[in-house]
């Protein structure tokens, strides 16, 4: 069985779900094949801060902005810096609310994409066998279940692992010397008051020792800890059984032993789900020779480390430029391709060195020194350029 759509896009992430909603907005063909049985067939990760420039301004051409806010983390941007003896180096909870940047649970974030589309336009479970260059001129991708389907332009936005990127690059993700462990307490203001009071409700960063406990506090009340360590990358996989509540909480002491007594409470509480994520990154200014009605977007093109919280911004201003394009050359797919990748280069290369840069200084000997001055210099810019004084 063989069906054609104009525009065709592998993967239900941010990227193809901003691109998807914006061409279906304007009445175009687009059909998005993603290998997930469901929505929910995953945890979505955490908090997302929506810069205005990306985030924000694909939501706005996408008509969504206000679904956005009504979802939004109220009081999620204000910041708490500490060392590892629970000192305070740096409190900022003024800007909490009124920052330009709100917080959105992903899963809020990816349920109001996923409502916007007409029924069918996400084929779920849509596992992808092989991609070609071409079957009469035109993208083709087969997927396991047997069914071949031709694209006037085929969008790449399958994730981290992308099996599109190999018609283009043998580029892999590298792993980026640090592993993040992600761990959670749950309804923590009721039933640990305790450490709620530590993390606060923005974001939370504990950096010491060449290692970090990460938190932030959910529009569901969860506090998400991380606790990121320089470790092997095989350390994901051979530190410890994770079903195993008590050896988990015996390994983080472990690491954290000299830690304050808030951290050793956080250790003793924390509950499962306990994921390892290592950190990885694609390199930074990773270009492509281009190919006939095929491109990609998000991870697939320029995966990163999280520490500038760009990657699903940078996502979501993809899939909206690449849209524009489209919609800007209607009968010219290539063209629109070659205006989307020329800009998208030199923006995703400028991020991914940002958040590599703010990895390495997080996890320096003084990285909590560097981060307080990093977000001091943000807070008198911002105050500047409010023409309002600096809060000290």
């Amino acid at each position: 069985m063989t069906e054609h759509h104009d525009i065709v896009v592998v993967g239900a992430g941010m990227a193809g779900l901003i691109l998807a909603r914006i061409l279906t907005m304007h009445d175009v063909d687009v059909a998005v094949y993603e290998a997930e049985p469901s929505a929910d067939a995953r945890a979505q990760g955490g908090l997302l801060d929506m810069h205005e420039e990306s985030g924000q301004a694909a939501l706005h051409a996408a008509g969504l902005y206000d679904q956005f806010l009504a979802a939004h983390h109220a009081g999620g941007q204000g910041w708490r810096i500490l060392d590892k003896h629970a000192v305070v180096g740096f409190e900022d909870d003024e800007g909490a609310e009124e920052g330009n940047r709100p917080e959105i649970h992903r899963k809020d974030l990816r349920r109001i994409l996923l409502e916007s589309l007409p029924e069918g336009v996400v084929r779920w479970g849509a596992k992808v066998a092989r991609f070609e260059d071409s079957t009469s001129d035109r993208p083709h991708v087969t997927l396991e279940d047997g069914l071949e389907v031709t694209a006037g332009l085929l969008a790449g936005a399958d994730g981290a692992y992308s099996r599109c990127r190999r018609l283009f690059s043998d580029a892999t993700p590298q792993y980026l010397g640090v592993t993040l462990f992600e761990t959670n307490i749950y309804d923590a203001a009721n039933t640990n008051p305790r450490s709620a009071a530590l993390a606060g409700h923005g974001s939370f960063f504990a950096l010491d020792d060449e290692k970090a406990v990460l938190a932030q506090c959910d529009t569901y009340g969860d506090l998400r800890f991380n606790f990121g360590l320089k470790v092997a990358e095989s350390w994901a996989t051979d530190a410890v059984d994770f079903s195993d509540v008590e050896a988990v909480r015996t390994m983080l002491r472990a690491h954290f032993a000299d830690w304050d007594s808030e951290f050793q409470h956080v250790i003793d509480s924390i509950e499962p789900p306990f994921i390892p994520r290592p950190l990885q990154t694609l390199p930074i200014g990773l270009t492509w020779q281009p190919r006939p009605g095929i491109t990609l977007l998000g991870d697939a093109a320029h995966l990163m480390s999280p520490f500038a919280g760009e990657g699903a911004n940078l996502a979501m201003q993809d899939g909206l430029e690449l849209a524009r394009a489209i919609l800007d050359h209607p009968d010219a797919v290539n063209d629109a391709i070659a205006v989307y990748e020329q800009a998208m280069y030199p923006r995703s290369a400028e991020k991914a060195q940002e958040s590599a840069d703010n990895l390495e200084f997080c996890f320096a000997p003084d990285g909590r020194i560097k981060l307080v001055e990093y977000r001091d210099s943000q807070r008198s810019a911002n105050a500047v350029a409010t023409g309002a004084g600096v809060a000290h």
